[in-house]
């Protein structure tokens, strides 16, 4: 079972979206489980304080280290920690396939104007953010995290080969897609689409994957040229 601990001063965000769906009925199969602790519960003193004013000046608070320190401590496991930052390595399919194949992760969020470097430095935290944005905390973060994680765990699609032909995999978007009804709008489905011809559909995929990715994201486009010319 894949073990997702989550360590928030708002510990009443969770489960969220990931209380629903597909992501409740596998964590009812024991596919994955979701700890939450809430650091305010290890602050040392009675007014459980978390945070305090940075040293050298600037706005905000920054948690304490001390305090992270003793929650992530008192729930110590064997399972890495991730920081959610906005300057951490930027969060993609690769990364949540390789999350995937792990028995478990630490999601430490964030709050105010950050945390106490020496925490993250003093247990080897690694850093990772989920885009080139700022967010008031990492808790939507963490969703966004586990979602794209734990839908890869085997048995929580019914389909397992939904993920293989998904945007991003083997760095390409996705592909159009189309149902019912046929003519919508004057608008009609791709005629190869109603053909029954395989090939000829996974040969229109492909090109239409192709470009919208070239057009759309020509970081990926390169990125899958590359691949390609080594294979």
């Amino acid at each position: 079972m894949f073990s997702a601990n989550i360590f928030t001063l708002y510990p009443e965000i969770f489960p969220g979206a990931l209380g629903h769906g597909i992501y409740q009925r596998a964590s009812e199969k024991k596919i994955w489980e979701l700890n939450v602790k809430n650091i305010r519960d290890y602050a040392y003193d009675k007014h459980a304080t978390v945070d305090d004013k940075p040293f050298g000046g600037g706005s905000g608070m920054v948690l304490k280290a001390d305090v992270i320190n003793e929650c992530l401590e008192k729930n110590s496991n064997d399972y890495k920690t991730y920081y959610l930052s906005p300057r951490g390595k930027v969060f993609n399919q690769e990364l949540a396939n390789e999350f995937s194949k792990l028995k478990g992760i630490n999601l430490l969020c964030g709050h105010f104007e950050g945390v106490d470097q020496r925490v993250l430095d003093h247990r080897n935290i690694d850093e990772i953010s989920v885009g080139d944005y700022v967010l008031s905390g990492g808790e939507s973060a963490a969703v966004v995290v586990l979602d794209a994680v734990i839908r890869l765990l085997p048995g929580v699609l019914g389909n397992e080969n939904s993920t293989k032909e998904e945007s991003f995999n083997n760095h390409l978007l996705e592909y159009p897609q189309y149902t019912q009804p046929r003519k919508w709008r004057d608008l009609e489905v791709p005629e190869v689409l109603l053909s029954g011809n395989h090939g000829e559909i996974k040969d229109w995929r492909l090109n239409q994957s192709q470009s919208i990715t070239q057009r759309l994201r020509p970081d990926l486009w390169t990125k899958h040229c590359n691949k390609s010319k080594k294979n």
